[in-house]
């Protein structure tokens, strides 16, 4: 699959880095311009703290993920990308995310590349690419956190929401985590009132706005000090819909199931003369998956 392309959230920073990235300060939240003479003083270096309301806020938020039996979302996620010429350039994917707990999801992408479906019925693991008529097939595992596991050790396929999509959201999130705090709220983040938090944690140091309200994440920005170009990740969140009802079949294609088949592996780069692996025959004609996707 042109998983390649998407800049998955994957690559890590240490927490040092990641202190490096606050800058030498927190800031605080200024009734006045910057400058003036009324502005609030430096609040000099960050200590290395967790706030007890931002843990707070990332736990609410995640319940409410966990407890949804279904959830479908809209995600827009902005990636930069270096350029020839050194400052980066900015790449947009667009996904329409339907979930149905604990083992169903599909998620349908669009954006500055290839176009990329997943199906999993429970049964079965379909990654697709419309353009090229190709799709992967595996068994699915019991959960969609093992299918989300096997997407991105087999095919290197990572989805920059998983997240918010495992069981445990909050396990996911706070793993590691050694500076959190609130930043403040926003008003303008998906038309609604948002709490801020901003936390480092294993190596990564992303700041996320929590619905004030609805306890949702609308949005979601990340960088990884690994990647010496501080390169960011911004994922915005919208028209959420928990508990609703998904049709019939939302989670199969048939035009996945008639896809050439492809096996499951990771981007590397392949010698000339085609795709290694590719099935000469429909995946409808598969025997070892009686044609279903």
């Amino acid at each position: 699959m042109r998983s390649a392309r998407v800049r998955s959230f994957v690559s890590c920073l240490s927490f040092a880095s990641a202190v490096g990235l606050l800058g030498v300060a927190r800031p605080a939240i200024a009734t006045e311009p910057v400058g003036s003479p009324t502005a609030p003083a430096d609040p000099g270096p960050v200590v290395a703290a967790i706030e007890p309301k931002a843990l707070e806020l990332l736990k609410a938020m995640s319940a409410r993920l966990a407890a949804a039996n279904t959830l479908s979302f809209t995600a827009l996620t902005t990636y930069e990308s270096p350029s020839r010429l050194g400052p980066p350039l900015a790449y947009t994917t667009l996904s329409q995310v339907s979930v149905q707990r604990p083992n169903r999801f599909r998620v349908l992408t669009t954006g500055d590349g290839p176009a990329t479906e997943v199906y999993d019925d429970g049964k079965t693991l379909v990654a697709f690419a419309p353009a090229e008529n190709l799709a992967a097939v595996a068994a699915a595992p019991p959960t969609l956190d093992g299918a989300l596991r096997l997407l991105h050790e087999s095919a290197a396929f990572y989805l920059p929401f998983t997240d918010v999509l495992v069981a445990d959201p909050y396990g996911d999130i706070a793993d590691g985590i050694e500076v959190a705090f609130v930043v403040g709220q926003s008003q303008i983040v998906d038309g609604t009132t948002t709490n801020i938090v901003a936390f480092a944690a294993g190596r990564s140091f992303q700041q996320v706005w929590i619905g004030a309200d609805d306890q949702l994440p609308r949005r979601i920005r990340a960088v990884y000090g690994d990647d010496p170009s501080r390169l960011r990740h911004d994922l915005e969140l919208s028209s959420w819909k928990l508990d609703g009802e998904i049709p019939e079949g939302a989670f199969t294609s048939a035009k996945a199931a008639a896809a050439t088949r492809i096996p499951f592996e990771r981007p590397d780069p392949k010698p000339p003369g085609g795709i290694p692996g590719a099935s000469v025959e429909p995946a409808a004609k598969n025997s070892q998956s009686g044609g279903r996707p």
